[in-house]
């Protein structure tokens, strides 16, 4: 990309001077790209197509993308990461694809606005414990995000810490413990309206990476899982319970939950919204099962 950036940026405006460096296309005028941009942006979208046509396995040791995620999760991906990446359906890699593709598309946009990328995929190590960042932005760390709009609401409003079943607020701290900074955050994209959003977490809640390491460390040494990240939630008035949000995307969910149902283990519906997950059934619901090993791969 090209180097003009201004050295006067702060990344707390990021936002905004993206979306007055793009407003000249509100005026239908032309938006200035240099050539040697386009081809850069090119290039490290041709990159993206050829990782993401060959994806790594699930790796089962310890490393800082996933070390926010609830421990039970995290004591699963430890023992057999590997399970997980054979249970992706294919639109996960669909998935996948576009948000490296749009995550490309914001760095060329923070570049255009005149802000200052570097440290692009910098490896970092905290207490053995190793990650690649996204980038810093103006001097500070910052990981890019593409974001549903349910899921965009926590960076627009500064309310991810509440709320944060993948993890994101330990993942940039141990980036930050690393790198010395503290004034970093996320950068995210609503994938449905484009709009952008920055997120700085204060230092309230921000995580102390070193502890939980430790605590991590700990629970890998465990033989038997600790217990359930969340508990099965109401379904109705009818008696019926069903997995929460956080664990219906989780890979694990089957044999996690595999006492449910009073020892017949989980039981899938599908739902014009998506598929339920009962954890107890009093009343049937009346919409087709998914069967077992239909399961396996939802």
């Amino acid at each position: 990309m090209s180097k003009k950036y201004s050295t006067s940026k702060n990344l707390s405006t990021i936002v905004e001077d993206i979306y007055e460096t793009l407003s000249c296309l509100c005026e239908s005028e032309e938006l200035q790209i240099p050539d040697e941009d386009i081809e850069e942006f090119g290039e490290r979208i041709k990159a993206a197509l050829k990782s993401w046509s060959k994806p790594h396995k699930e790796r089962t040791h310890l490393r800082m993308s996933i070390i926010g995620r609830p421990m039970r999760r995290l004591w699963y991906d430890l023992k057999n990461g590997n399970l997980a990446h054979k249970r992706n359906h294919p639109s996960v890699f669909i998935k996948f694809l576009y948000g490296h593709i749009l995550e490309e598309l914001v760095l060329l946009l923070v570049k255009l606005s005149g802000h200052k990328v570097e440290d692009e995929q910098k490896e970092i190590s905290v207490d053995g414990v190793k990650g690649h960042m996204d980038c810093k932005i103006d001097g500070e760390v910052v990981d890019i995000k593409t974001a549903s709009s349910f899921a965009f609401k926590k960076f627009s409003d500064g309310t991810l810490h509440d709320d944060d079943p993948f993890g994101y607020m330990a993942q940039l701290s141990g980036y930050e413990t690393a790198e010395g900074t503290e004034d970093g955050g996320f950068l995210a994209m609503n994938k449905e309206s484009g709009e952008l959003a920055l997120y700085q977490p204060g230092p309230f809640v921000k995580i102390n990476i070193k502890e939980k390491i430790k605590r991590v460390r700990e629970v890998e040494l465990l033989d038997t899982p600790p217990v359930k990240c969340y508990n099965p939630i109401p379904d109705g008035k009818r008696g019926n319970m069903k997995l929460p949000r956080g664990c219906v995307y989780c890979p694990y969910k089957i044999e996690c939950h595999s006492d449910a149902n009073n020892g017949q283990g989980l039981r899938a519906f599908q739902y014009s919204t998506g598929l339920k997950y009962f954890t107890r059934l009093v009343s049937m619901p009346k919409v087709l099962e998914v069967t077992f090993r239909e399961r396996q791969k939802v």
